[in-house]
């Protein structure tokens, strides 16, 4: 495993995206154990995109127009979705003062979805895992797998790192009801505009 391996993964997993910014909305409406779950989460859908890389699957996204285009306007229509219900009370940024097992499951249900529904992922690994691997490799499924697994861990603990921050600043949020109200109209824009720039991604 290379240090390029190491800071090229750190710069994509540490640079905001919806993963990120779900995680950091769990943290401020939720706490600390919520944004674990939601880091959590996001990982797992990780994993979908890396196994399509691995068996050459995302290769049919990238040469298929019609595929591409279709699963690219689902992730879109999610991350609207997510921009609506998170203006209200009940959405992404509805403040709890715990999180049960039923919330939880919706945490972990939302983190999932947000990376499995994003076509931009299964590409980027297709290009980008396999750049790491030697020509002389004796096991490169191995090496592969190897590899996607540190791209997750790095991803669960720069998540959580993230989610543990919006706790702590979590009551300086909630307690201030005006914040909380442009701080949902922030997130709400951020989520519309991350689907903008999916809608309008190119393969």
């Amino acid at each position: 495993m290379s240090l390029e391996f190491l800071i090229t993964s750190f710069i994509v997993v540490v640079s905001p995206g919806t993963g990120v910014l779900y995680t950091l909305a769990a943290g401020l409406s939720r706490g600390s154990r919520a944004s674990i779950v939601a880091a959590f989460g996001c990982t797992l859908g990780i994993v979908p995109h890396m196994a399509a890389a691995i068996l050459g699957l995302a290769a049919l996204l990238h040469t298929s127009a019609l595929a591409f285009q279709l699963f690219k306007y689902l992730g879109v229509a999610y991350l609207l979705y997510m921009a609506w219900s998170t203006l209200r009370e009940g959405g992404a940024l509805r403040v709890e003062k715990d999180i049960d097992a039923r919330s939880a499951a919706q945490v972990t249900a939302h983190a999932i979805l947000i990376n499995i529904l994003n076509p931009k992922l299964s590409i980027f690994f297709l290009a980008f895992l396999p750049q790491f691997i030697s020509t002389e490799e004796a096991a490169p499924l191995a090496a592969m797998l190897g590899l996607s697994g540190v791209f997750m861990l790095m991803t669960f603990v720069v998540f959580v790192g993230y989610g543990l921050f919006a706790a702590a600043i979590r009551e300086h949020v909630i307690s201030r009801p005006l914040v909380l109200t442009w701080m949902r109209r922030a997130f709400a824009g951020a989520f519309a505009a991350l689907g903008a720039r999916l809608a309008f991604s190119e393969r």
